[in-house]
């Protein structure tokens, strides 16, 4: 999950849960508002209810007055249309409520059925078929349920105690009306039927109790103000009027005539009912603000709560916003620096730091300050102490990787130092070869020259390996390009089972540019020395070249072993991208190959053979290729499998030891072009005289003699022709398929007394040089050549035995190191 899906979740997963918390803490005072809100519709009702009673009361006198004849049917007319007149009012409150207490709802129901009933009620009022008695019956019903309603909404849910106290006393007010108006009804029924009786009185007594009763529940609930509006209002005239007749009465035994004027009573009476409605009016509308002063309260509490909220959350929300927008950008910023870092930055510095000469004399330690700071996060939070961190790691690895360039460099330079010491005394170890060879007579003693002459070459190639190593090339350049063939045999002379390399099918036409002959025969050297180390020593190693398009491919297939997928793969990416150092000791030629491979654009490609062993694939890039120097023998077209038709192959030359390839005399000739042709002083070879003589030396079938005598039909030896230029990896052209070996000898110094040709130093050339040091062609006028001496056959078997010999134990030790390798060959 990313960062910024993480703190959102973060914030949240506390958001919900405040959001829950806020809600359950919200959902009382909310409650609570809803409550106080319904209660003030409610108490509002109450007082249409209240004022409904009073409307039903002075309906209820004018119907006692008409049906007991005391009244007029106008007085009752206008006293119904008012109730009309309420009760529409009532109902169109009624119907704004949205819930009320069950016994409050009952009440409803019951004062709703009267309503709807009181059409045929005044009708018998009106027609006289009602008694007084059943009359203020349903109108005393009706109006202890508008009465019951008004006590009942003190009981709805969250009602606080104060408030249902004064929502009672206000309905004990409504009760005490309700007593004064059935006194009014009862003094009107027993004027009417001339006193009171036994059951008529006791109503009047209990009206005056009830009176009592429900006016102290309005002092007891109600506060201390409401009693002093009830006793200033019934403290003036008209209530002692009313109170003074009301004693009269009250004096009046049952059976006996009332002595109060009907007319005075019932003006008395309904003013005192007018000032008790009064002060009802009065504490219904202190109920009524008292309860919307609650609900006000209780919804801006609420409000004020749902608002602390919100502004809480959404203080929250944008606060982790902005925090968390900084905090992602500074992570972002971090993460695009640690990236930019790990895969561009850090990986180019450490490939610049790889190339000689990288640190142009800094220190390690000024390398790191010179990169910089690739994080520019900082701060005091965990951030920027990772940044800081980060730097500090950037900061450590390029000195690191420095360092280590530091140590390459000098580890390059003692290999450079090493390699020139170590060709310094190899200089001067040929150089005193060079100076036996040519006084030296004794076959014995020249097998071993030999042998030591082939070893100078191998060590030649190492000293170029830690060159190569040390960043450093051959430092010689030849002046003249040089067929495919031909450096493959001066790279078959550089190793040391050069008697196992068979070339095979080489492509004609196709030549080696001068300026990377060394380097490509050093390449070819080391994979045909590989080869020929890691295959049975009874095996031939087989070279083949083919041109492809503008390029050239060389394949050398052994018949080893092989390599496993994985280390093959390993060693092909070795040899596409070589590495600093020396890389792998036990790969320490290949990535010599890779070096040289990678600075002309030659790829090299260990394969998987159809058969045991393996395949090494060189290809050989146009601006490596040239034309080669001279043409080659055509080949019948599909003369050999694989041949394509139409094309020209040169004849397959066999591949012999450095001294028989190159050398052609045993002590003038072969010193100077021992290894490969050059001369090791820089001077070209001198050609001696050949004795015909000498072709004993070669049998009727073109094989040596295993001691050097002369074949068996003794036929005579052909003059050797003169090998074309030659250089230090790739100089002498091999000679023909059949080659002769015969003992030139110098038409000017003469021989030694054991018959070896003796050279002298300036010597006059008899014909065309071949071969400086530096790779220069030196071509003169030819001159004619001198005719050959005929020698004697044994002498030139001796030599020539000499030779093998030497050849034989340069590579004597492989009998010896054969466990050796057969190690080796398993390992691989």
């Amino acid at each position: 999950m990313k960062i910024n899906r993480r703190l959102v979740l973060l914030v949240t997963v506390p958001l919900v849960v405040a959001v829950t918390f806020a809600v359950l803490a919200l959902a009382p005072a909310t409650q609570q508002a809803l409550q106080a809100n319904r209660l003030t519709a409610m108490v509002d009702v109450a007082a249409s209810a209240s004022q409904l009673t009073h409307h039903l009361q002075r309906e209820r006198a004018a119907a006692t007055a008409l049906v007991s004849t005391q009244g007029d049917p106008e007085a009752f007319r206008e006293t119904s249309s008012a109730t009309d007149k309420s009760v529409a009012r009532f109902r169109s409150e009624l119907g704004q409520l949205s819930s009320v207490p069950g016994n409050a709802q009952s009440a409803l129901d019951r004062i709703d059925q009267f309503i709807d009933e009181m059409p045929s009620l005044r009708a018998q009022v009106r027609s006289g078929g009602s008694t007084v008695t059943a009359l203020t019956f349903g109108y005393r019903i009706v109006i202890a349920d508008l009465i019951d309603y008004r006590d009942g909404i003190a009981q709805a849910d969250g009602v606080d105690a104060d408030v249902a106290d004064r929502i009672r006393a206000a309905a004990a007010i409504s009760r005490a009306s309700e007593h004064m108006g059935q006194q009014q009804v009862a003094v009107m029924k027993a004027e009417a039927t001339g006193g009171f009786t036994e059951a008529s009185k006791r109503t009047f007594d209990a009206t005056r109790i009830g009176y009592t009763e429900a006016t102290g529940s309005l002092f007891d609930l109600g506060p201390q103000q409401w009693r002093t509006w009830l006793e200033r209002t019934l403290s003036g005239p008209k209530a002692l009027e009313a109170r003074r007749l009301e004693d009269t009465v009250s004096r009046t035994a049952p059976d006996q005539e009332l002595t109060v004027d009907p007319e005075k009573w019932q003006k008395a009476s309904a003013d005192r009912l007018t000032l008790l409605r009064s002060v009802e009016s009065r504490i219904d509308d202190s109920v009524l603000k008292t309860v919307t002063e609650t609900r006000t309260s209780l919804a801006w509490l609420a409000g004020a709560e749902v608002v602390l909220v919100l502004l809480t959350l959404i203080g929250a929300v944008v606060v982790a916003i902005r925090l968390g927008r900084v905090m992602i950008r500074r992570l972002r910023d971090l993460r695009n620096a640690a990236h930019e870092v790990a895969h561009t930055g850090l990986p180019r510095v450490m490939t610049e730091l790889s190339q000689p000469g990288a640190l142009s004399g800094a220190t390690p330690e000024q390398v790191a300050e010179r990169s910089g700071n690739p994080v520019k996060v900082t701060g005091l939070d965990e951030i920027g102490e990772v940044g800081e961190a980060f730097n500090a790691v950037h900061h450590e690895a390029v000195r690191l990787a420095a360092q280590q360039a530091h140590i390459h460099e000098q580890f390059a330079e003692t290999l450079v130092g090493v390699a020139r010491r170590g060709a310094q005394l190899t200089t001067v170890m040929v150089s005193e070869l060079d100076m036996v060879q040519r006084d030296e007579a004794d076959p014995e003693r020249m097998k071993t020259l030999f042998a030591l002459d082939h070893l100078a070459i191998r060590m030649e190639r190492n000293t170029n390996n830690l060159l190569v190593l040390g960043g450093y090339g051959h430092g010689r350049v030849r002046s003249a390009d040089i067929s495919c063939s031909t450096v493959i045999v001066a790279a078959a002379q550089q190793i040391e089972r050069f008697d196992r390399v068979s070339l095979g099918v080489i492509e004609s036409g196709i030549g080696i540019a001068a300026r990377v002959v060394h380097d490509v025969a050093h390449i070819l050297a080391e994979l045909l020395d590989n080869a020929t180390r890691f295959s049975p020593p009874d095996k031939q190693v087989g070279v083949a070249v083919w041109r492809l398009w503008d390029r050239a491919v060389v394949q050398i297939v052994d018949e080893g072993v092989g390599i496993t997928a994985e280390r093959r793969a390993n060693l092909n990416q070795g040899l596409l991208e070589p590495k600093s150092g020396i890389g792998d000791v036990r790969s320490m030629g290949l990535h010599v190959v890779a070096r040289l491979a990678a600075r002309h654009g030659i790829v090299v490609e260990l394969r998987d053979s159809s058969g045991p062993g393996t395949i090494a694939e060189v290809t050989l890039p146009a601006n490596v290729l040239a034309a080669a120097p001279q043409e080659a023998t055509p080949r019948p077209q599909g003369s050999l499998s694989g041949e394509r038709p139409g094309v020209r192959y040169e004849t397959p030359r066999p591949i012999t030891g450095p001294g028989q390839f190159s050398r052609r005399t045993n002590a003038g000739a072969g010193t100077p072009g021992g290894r490969n042709g050059i001369g090791r002083n820089g001077d070209a070879a001198e050609s001696g005289d050949y004795n015909p003589a000498g072709a004993g030396a070669q049998g009727s079938n073109g094989s040596h003699g295993s001691n050097g005598s002369a074949g068996s039909n003794g036929s005579t030896a052909t003059q050797e022709n003169p090998s074309p230029q030659g250089d230090d990896r790739a100089g002498a052209t091999a000679p023909s398929q059949h080659p002769v070996h015969a003992e030139p000898v110098s038409r000017i110094a003469g021989v030694s007394s054991s018959g070896l040709p003796l050279r002298q130093r300036n010597t006059p050339k008899q014909w065309p040089t071949l071969g400086k040091r530096d790779g220069a062609d030196q071509r003169s006028g030819a001159a004619p050549k001198p005719s050959p001496r005929r020698r004697d056959s044994r002498q030139v078997s001796d030599v020539l035995a000499a030779y093998a010999q030497g050849i034989n134990r340069s590579t004597s030790h492989r009998g010896r190191s054969a466990t050796d390798d057969d190690t080796q060959r398993s390992k691989k």
